[in-house]
């Protein structure tokens, strides 16, 4: 047996009220949306000589009727027959839109025509009990008048109510929805969803004053004039080529599109494709520095100049979610309600090509201006590091602009840091050792001392240096990252002649001792390590293994070990060459050798930031005391 499925009218309206729509508000950027495709094809049919009428300065009006509770949306497309009405009104889900791509797919398809379900203009019954169409076709039969309550029922007859070409959609406001009768709301409404529509939009008017002829009497009063106050801008700069805008252009419009942000953005990426999708757009890099918790949902998306979303996770790739502007695609795929993305193959390639303009970018910038591109590298390394731990094709582009600062405020890209450390600074088994600082103010000591050695130290303080580290590692060959106050490098590094000890073997075992006995702290570690006698005679590293995974966890890494925390652990390098260690050795007083071993600890848990509550209490009484003796 076979048979038909019977979808009852009764039943589907009431869905389509509730359900189709998560957001009511909604309904006025599906209602304009339809008045924008009924004047991009008269646009279209008079460009193509099928049309025989004046196409003009069309405009879609927004107008509120507060007294009778009535909302009107007022169009100068090409209108509707009775017979249209019949057609796209009557039957849900009949897409006038799509019909009309099908029928001019060779010459239509850039007219910029929005509609795809046939279901937009049903938006309006979420808020109104009851709506109006009056409309004429731009074709020479009546007007007509379309009525409905929102049950089923409607009425459709001709009228003499209107004599010019267009349509107008009369909501009448329902007792739950008057907010929509709101100027301020309505005004709100626009901004948000129909800024940038490619129709202007008239909502209410405007004074302007005119400026006043030439040789005009000092007392000349300036004559005043009320104009359309349109309330967007159909021509936004994603639409233009590149080659029609100035840098001036790129920030008037980042300025228009966030109209509180005061900094001028770092630069602009121009995105502009027609194959194997369409999409346009233009992405801003603002100021970042190391801040990871910026505001996100920045970048703004739009499907033909209609404001979609802009939680745009998966059609953007989630290390530019930290930049701005925005991105308009007719090949985005969305649900009905147009209000959020479906994941398919195209957004996948879409999110490809935004990674790959935006790797291409970086290379123009430092390549036409490496000077400047330095100077912005800490406000833009945020992104470029992110992007490298999570995007493998970005990670592959990246050695031509990932800048790598050292603590000397030089910048290198990898190569140039790779034959600039090389000579010096490679460990026994030939592997390339670089050493770096989180903080350089609290890892001073351990900065000036490799220095001193005639080392390179490398400033890598963004929050994710942990896991672009490890992928720096994993990916290339023959070379491993310390921190500059982990593992001493002593031990990493390979030295021309190894340093003399001052002490034997007994000696050195009856200072570990000491030291060890003195501390009595499972959290440390004594090394003893023949340093040069002006090296401190104490301080404190951490295994950089230890440290790192540490770092990680912090960061969000650290969850696959199944870990709650890492223990606290820290190596206490002994100079054994030190004239301290010589003392304490030659100390024979206990109580006197322990003191000085615990304040020699404390001054280098001073120097790691390690040393406080009661404990640095304690050390600055003590201190105080030596030094009044």
């Amino acid at each position: 047996m076979k048979g038909s499925i019977n979808v009852s009218v009764e039943n589907i309206f009431p869905l389509i009220k509730k359900f189709l729509y998560s957001d009511h508000e909604i309904f006025l950027r599906e209602l304009i949306s339809n008045a924008t495709d009924a004047t991009l094809k008269l646009k279209h049919l008079t460009s193509i000589g099928e049309a025989k009428v004046e196409y003009g300065n069309p405009k879609i009006e927004v107008k509120i009727d507060k007294e009778n509770k009535k909302l009107h949306i007022i169009d100068q497309g090409l209108g509707m027959t009775a017979e249209e009405v019949e057609k796209y009104i009557n039957q849900v889900a009949f897409s006038g839109a799509e019909e009309f791509l099908e029928k001019y797919k060779d010459s239509a398809k850039d007219s910029g025509i929005i509609g795809h379900f046939g279901l937009g203009f049903y938006s309006a019954f979420m808020v109104a009990e009851k709506v109006e169409i009056i409309s004429k076709s731009y074709k020479d039969e009546p007007a007509v008048h379309w009525i409905c309550d929102g049950s089923p029922e409607f009425t459709l007859e001709e009228t003499t109510e209107k004599s010019e070409r267009g349509t107008e959609i009369i909501l009448h406001i329902a007792e739950d929805s008057l907010e929509f009768l709101e100027e301020n709301k309505i005004r709100e409404l626009l901004t948000k969803y129909n800024k940038f529509m490619p129709v202007p939009i008239k909502f209410g008017t405007k004074t302007e004053t005119l400026p006043l002829p030439e040789g005009a009497a000092e007392d000349a009063v300036a004559e005043t004039i009320e104009v359309d106050n349109i309330v967007n801008n159909p021509t936004p700069a994603w639409t233009k080529a590149p080659s029609e805008l100035k840098d001036e252009d790129y920030k008037a419009f980042y300025h228009e599109l966030y109209p509180m942000q005061f900094e001028e953005p770092l630069f602009n990426i121009h995105l502009n494709v027609d194959y194997p999708f369409n999409l346009t757009g233009i992405l801003y890099f603002p100021k970042l520095s190391n801040n990871l918790n910026i505001e996100k949902d920045k970048i703004q998306l739009y499907q033909n100049q209609v404001f979609v979303t802009d939680e745009v996770k998966g059609i953007v790739p989630d290390f530019l979610m930290l930049l701005r502007g925005v991105i308009d695609s007719p090949d985005i795929p969305l649900n009905v309600s147009r209000s959020y993305l479906q994941a398919d193959g195209a957004v996948k390639k879409i999110s490809s090509y935004i990674t790959k303009k935006v790797a291409d970018k970086m290379v123009s910038l430092i390549n036409e201006n490496r000077e400047d591109y330095d100077k912005k590298w800490d406000d833009i390394k945020i992104v470029i590091e992110y992007g490298m731990i999570s995007e493998e094709k970005f990670f592959e582009k990246s050695d031509k602009f990932a800048l790598y600062p050292t603590t000397d405020g030089k910048y290198f890209l990898w190569n140039e840091l790779e034959e600039k450390i090389k000579p010096n600074q490679t460990d026994k088994d030939g592997n390339l050792v670089i050493l770096y600082a989180t903080n350089a103010d609290e890892q001073h000591s351990y900065i000036q001392s490799a220095k001193d050695k005639g080392y390179e130290v490398l400033i890598l303080d963004s929050p994710i240096v942990p896991h672009l580290i490890q992928k720096l590692e994993t990916s290339k060959e023959k070379i491993s990252f310390a921190r500059v106050d982990a593992d001493h490098i002593n031990n990493l590094i390979k030295k021309d002649e190894p340093a003399i000890s001052k002490l034997n073997e007994t000696e050195k075992e009856s200072l570990k001792k000491n030291v060890e006995e003195s501390i009595n702290d499972t959290k440390f570690t004594v090394q003893l390590e023949d340093l040069d006698s002006n090296d401190a005679p104490f301080t404190i590293t951490q295994p950089e293994f230890m440290r790192r995974m540490k770092d990680m966890q912090a960061t969000g890494g650290g969850g696959m070990f199944g870990m709650g925390g890492f223990p606290e652990m820290y190596n206490l390098v002994v100079n054994s060459n030190s004239e301290f260690a010589s003392k304490i050795l030659a100390n024979e007083n206990s109580e006197e050798k322990n003191a000085q071993i615990k304040h020699a600890l404390d001054l280098a848990k001073l120097s790691q930031n390690l040393l406080k509550g009661k404990e640095l209490t304690d050390f600055i009484q003590r201190s105080y005391k030596q030094l009044e003796k």
